[in-house]
């Protein structure tokens, strides 16, 4: 029981940060497509970025426009435990209203 436990505890924590990793993956694509649809609407660079900053703290975005779509990416490094870090991409694209 005593080399159990520790282990279990490991495996534990160790899912707990995947799923807190997880669902920053999910708002991490939210705040992306929010961000393209703005860009979409004719909305400034500054309001998407603080979009996504509001979403999700510490993200990184870059935008592109091609054949008539605003696409947005989003970057964000997370960490699982005190050892491992994830990063999370998410992509997005919109229609462009202001061809």
């Amino acid at each position: 029981m005593a080399l159990a436990l520790p282990a279990v505890v490991l495996v534990f924590l160790l899912g707990a940060g995947a799923l807190g990793a997880a669902s920053r993956q999910v708002a991490l694509q939210d705040a992306s497509a929010d961000a393209a649809r703005l860009l979409g609407r004719g909305e400034g660079q500054g309001t998407a970025v603080r979009a996504v900053h509001a979403a999700v703290p510490g993200a990184g975005m870059t935008s592109s426009l091609s054949g008539g779509l605003v696409c947005v990416s989003t970057t964000l490094d997370v960490s699982v435990g005190s050892l491992i870090r994830l990063p999370l991409h998410a992509r997005s694209c919109a229609l462009d209203g202001g061809l």
